[in-house]
């Protein structure tokens, strides 16, 4: 069977900065894979990587046996891949609705728009008591809820979601882990890209570690706390700058990729 999403011996950069080297990464159908690490090791470019917004400068990315090396962003969204990236991502000088609307006439047409409404509504009911309210006027928790709303709803064959709780309550973090896991029960695979390590874990099967853009280890996520931590500890004492990935999923910084 082939992989949902399958990152191999990818090189990639800006310019001449060099973020990822040799870095492979295979997600199967159905399965959630946390991408975890500290700050500033290449996590958000592997992202961008995977939904066709940085090219490799080596490598190749296939989904679902689709060679998607160097397509344009369009190709991969053709292929079922879906990226909810850092941040808000809502146009807030639309409503709510006018921002879910936008999105999903694009995706179902304008017959499946009142039906995908709907279900957006039904699952973050936060959302529809403030449909008409401008995004820009939403709380920060609330306009990472009507963006991952844009998504879930489409049931991508891959989501890649990049730093989901960022910023946000522990409250709204377990109800878009909620949907995520719902999404994912749905058949959608998952690559989770997170910092956070205890809110990466909770949701997955299988964890990859990136230390400097490379992989420096992977295996069941069962296994990966203790393994992160040792990791951390080892090159905390030695004077390292990686100490801020933690075993609670307290993340120190902020600084972005």
């Amino acid at each position: 069977m082939s992989a949902a999403l399958e990152l191999t011996n990818v090189d990639a950069g800006y310019g001449q900065f060099m973020a990822l080297r040799n870095v492979s990464i295979r997600v199967e159908p159905g399965e959630a894979v946390a991408l975890v690490g500290a700050n500033g090791v290449g996590k958000t470019t592997v992202a961008r990587v995977a939904s066709g917004l940085v090219r490799p400068t080596a490598g190749r990315v296939v989904a679902n046996g689709r060679d998607l090396t160097g397509r344009a962003p369009h190709a991969f969204v053709r292929a079922g891949i879906a990226h909810a990236p850092e941040g808000r991502s809502v146009f807030a000088t639309l409503t709510v609705e006018e921002n879910l609307r936008l999105s999903f006439r694009r995706h179902f047409g304008a017959r499946g728009v009142e039906r995908a409404l709907t279900s957006a509504f039904e699952r973050f009911p936060v959302l529809a008591g403030r449909r008409e309210v401008l995004a820009g006027q939403l709380s920060g928790g609330q306009q990472r809820m009507l963006s991952i709303a844009r998504v879930v709803v489409e049931s991508p064959a891959v989501l890649i979601a990049d730093e989901l709780s960022l910023g946000l309550a522990p409250i709204v973090v377990t109800e878009i882990a909620d949907q995520l896991r719902r999404l994912r029960e749905a058949g959608t695979a998952l690559l989770i890209v997170e910092q956070q390590l205890g809110h990466a874990l909770a949701l997955a099967d299988r964890a990859v570690l990136l230390e400097r853009g490379s992989v420096a280890w992977e295996g069941p996520s069962a296994e990966a706390g203790d393994h992160v931590i040792a990791r951390t500890f080892v090159r905390s004492r030695n004077g390292g700058t990686d100490a801020s990935v933690r075993s609670d999923g307290d993340a120190g910084g902020s600084t972005r990729e």
